[in-house]
């Protein structure tokens, strides 16, 4: 059975468009907007797109949140998790570039997926020079070898219900290439298109339409029409992001009012962790978050084919832990704030509010689960392992907390010096504060009791100037550490 492969980040947002630019853009779709009000008989009216309402998404039974659960049934958290995430259906990455399985591997999903009655969510990732040689780059190792790759993929798919997800970023994301190689890649896109419906008829096959917060909806469907979207069924949008599920669905109206509104296409919308919308600036693993919309094609919008959870939630974007690894505490996080499944928000109509260039959240990130309601307790033997992923000005961290004394601890409190010009920006599975160089990272109640022997991790971002030299002095519960 093929498992998902560590896959991209999301990218790193683009400057942020000038303040004629943004207004224009917001005029486009406050007037999309209004035109499809228009076209759907005003609101209240009952629409759906060219998915039925009742469609069932494939679920999955080796995704890697199903094994977590499966070997972690004593965990505080699985019940959560194993409710609100590992029970839904997620898209299943083809991210590794293996030519001679990738027939056999798509072929495992599609038969299991048309033997349980239910609809696959495929995503094709092998572009070359992904993610501008970012951090997910990789791919097909030219277009010839990506065209038979494609063809390899799209036989594979059968004469079952399909919907690939074709290349995130690969149309919004072109700042490393010319002009001549970004005309290559959106040709072998859109023979890519062409190769998958004439292998699956019963195919629906989504190109890349970026996000709220990028391109403006003209020049990304400009960059669609040239990749041959008007033979495809459509366009995704908000893939690994967090932008709101309104300000996406208004995105996408404005992008479908730039094409001319062509009946035969639609969007789909990744929802996966945007139901506490974006974290500022931080991209990269922010905390607060929540999973957003279920998956569902009960969107009540004619536009809007389906809410998919595109990017697995729990999957790290590559900074609390390698791209693509599931982390419980990250899963934990995103739905320990959300509704059960059994009432789920499947119907969430576009507002009539255009998306600003900040995509601000319609609600506040909610607050992470609530530290221990008990002081520390009990004097502290450990050891901390402090690993360090620096870059030019900024780093990531992941900290290991480990409990080498005879007997548990009952809450923890991590104290230490940076000994740079170290400044924390973000943290996740810990409250980190930092009061000059003094750093404090206190449990969040349910990683709080650390058995002898037990161990926890948290992770956090930073910037820094000319020093980011690693603390080497670490006290828990007011005792010092050693340190790995």
């Amino acid at each position: 059975m093929h498992t998902p492969d560590p896959h991209r980040r999301t990218a790193v947002p683009p400057a942020r468009p000038t303040r004629r630019a943004a207004a224009l853009a917001l005029a486009a779709v406050t007037a999309a907007v209004g035109l499809v009000a228009a076209a759907q008989g005003g609101a209240g009216a009952a629409v759906q797109g060219s998915l039925a309402a009742d469609t069932q998404f494939y679920k999955d039974p080796t995704s890697q949140a199903v094994k977590w659960v499966a070997a972690n049934p004593g965990d505080s958290r699985t019940p959560v998790i194993s409710k609100r995430i590992a029970s839904q259906p997620q898209g299943i990455w083809f991210a590794n570039y293996r030519p001679d399985t990738v027939t056999s591997d798509v072929r495992t999903i599609t038969s299991a997926a048309a033997q349980a009655g239910q609809v696959p969510v495929l995503v094709a990732y092998m572009i070359p020079n992904r993610d501008c040689g970012g951090a997910s780059a990789g791919g097909a190792p030219d277009l010839a070898s990506y065209d038979a790759w494609v063809g390899k993929f799209a036989a594979g798919l059968g004469s079952s219900r399909s919907i690939v997800v074709l290349e995130p970023d690969s149309i919004a994301l072109t700042t490393c290439l010319s002009a001549q190689q970004q005309n290559d890649r959106f040709a072998s896109l859109a023979r890519a298109v062409n190769t998958i419906h004439a292998a699956s008829p019963n195919a629906k096959v989504y190109l890349d339409g970026g996000h709220s917060t990028w391109n403006s909806p003209s020049e990304q469907a400009n960059r669609l029409r040239n990749a041959g979207v008007l033979n495809s069924n459509g366009f995704f949008t908000n893939v690994s992001n967090f932008n709101p599920t309104s300000n996406e669905a208004s995105f996408a109206h404005g992008v479908l009012n730039a094409l001319g509104n062509p009946g035969n296409l639609h969007a789909v919308i990744d929802t996966s962790r945007n139901g506490n919308g974006p974290a500022g600036s931080v991209w990269c693993d922010p905390s607060g978050r929540k999973i957003g919309n279920y998956p569902t094609a009960a969107t009540n919008d004619s536009g809007i084919d389906a809410y998919l959870w595109i990017k697995p939630p729990g999957e790290a974007d590559g900074c609390a832990a390698a791209a693509g690894t599931f982390v419980p505490d990250i899963a934990y996080q995103l739905a320990v704030n959300a509704a059960d499944p059994s009432t789920p928000p499947t119907s969430q109509p576009p507002t009539s509010q255009p998306p600003t260039s900040q995509a601000p959240s319609s609600q506040p990130p909610s607050s992470p689960p609530p530290a221990s309601s008990q002081p520390p307790t009990g004097n502290a033997s450990c050891s901390i392992a402090y690993r360090a992923n620096s870059w030019t000005g900024g780093f990531t961290a992941d900290v290991t907390v480990k409990n080498t004394g005879s007997s548990a601890l009952s809450g923890w409190k991590l104290a230490w010096t940076f000994p740079g010009d170290q400044k924390i920006t973000s943290a996740w599975n810990a409250t980190v504060t930092q009061n000059g160089t003094a750093v404090t990272a206190t449990d969040l109640g349910y990683n709080g009791n650390l058995a002898a022997g037990a161990s926890t991790s948290f992770g956090l971002q930073a910037t820094y100037g000319s020093n980011n030299t690693a603390p080497s002095a670490f006290t828990l519960n007011g005792t010092a550490c050693t340190t790995s």
